[in-house]
């Protein structure tokens, strides 16, 4: 996965992992809810896999969150002579 894209599915991974923690769902529940396999769950909790739109719709559904909360500052800046780039809100930003 591309280093740009790798920071977007961490971010929406995060994004659903902690409410989903708040409020003590397993992922087996989520899972159900969006009606998805529960492996997913992981792989997007974790982001290792950027989810689509529709199941990314689910997802914010089955948290009880809109889709724009899972998106929220996350913004695309085009280049002109070099790459565009996703840019990640610094408080999403993973610390390291």
């Amino acid at each position: 996965m591309e280093e740009t894209t790798r920071l977007v599915a961490e971010l929406v991974g995060r994004r659903i992992r902690r409410p989903r923690r708040d409020q003590e769902l397993s992922q087996e529940t989520i899972a159900w809810r969006a009606e998805i396999h529960r492996t997913q769950i992981t792989l997007i909790e974790h982001g290792e896999r950027l989810p689509r739109i529709d199941t990314l719709v689910k997802l914010a559904g089955a948290i009880g969150m809109s889709p724009c909360d899972l998106l929220d500052g996350l913004l695309w800046e085009p280049g002109d002579r070099r790459p565009g780039r996703f840019v990640v809100p610094d408080r999403d930003r993973p610390h390291g």
